[in-house]
């Protein structure tokens, strides 16, 4: 096989949105740190809403993995799924969200009553080598139609890779 059509995972983001500042949003902070390890990025709102939310506000908390931490991390979320993926869990670009009700779902995760019952979105970002010319700073290009990853491409690799039915 072309070294280049390789697919691989290039990173897993976890976000929980809170909604608010407060007790719950710190809840998010401690779930997501127990869960990945990794440093935390508070988000915030883009604008003022007509009901009032001011520009600015936390709002929510994601991470971003890289790596085999990742690879072991999005395999943990699909056990938890029962080894499942809907297929309208595909974007036209090949990568994957699925949604976790409930964290104590999560394989090895027990529940924490400081926390409380919590879900949380997971997003799996894949690429092929050359990827990066989308991304650098000087003369960015787009990625050519036979070099981009179908979701149909997507999916085999996830069975392939993660022993997962897609229903």
């Amino acid at each position: 096989m072309n070294q280049m059509k390789e697919i691989r995972l290039e990173k897993v983001t976890i976000n929980i949105g809170a909604g608010e500042a407060g007790p719950k949003l710190e809840n998010a902070k401690r779930l997501i740190t127990k869960l990945s390890g990794e440093k935390i990025v508070v988000t915030k709102t883009h604008k003022r809403t007509t009901f009032g939310g001011a520009k600015k506000r936390p709002i929510g908390v994601k991470v971003t993995m890289r790596g085999k931490k990742a690879k072991d991390f999005i395999a943990n979320v699909l056990k938890g799924l029962e080894d499942k993926l809907p297929a309208k869990s595909f974007d036209r670009n090949g990568n994957f969200s699925v949604g976790v009700k409930e964290y104590i779902h999560l394989p090895g995760i027990k529940y924490d009553p400081d926390i409380g019952i919590m879900g949380m979105d997971v997003c799996a970002t894949l690429e092929r080598r050359g990827y990066r010319v989308k991304k650098r700073m000087i003369r960015p290009k787009k990625v050519g139609k036979a070099h981009a990853i179908t979701p149909e491409e997507a999916m085999e690799w996830v069975k392939k890779e993660f022993n997962v039915e897609i229903v």
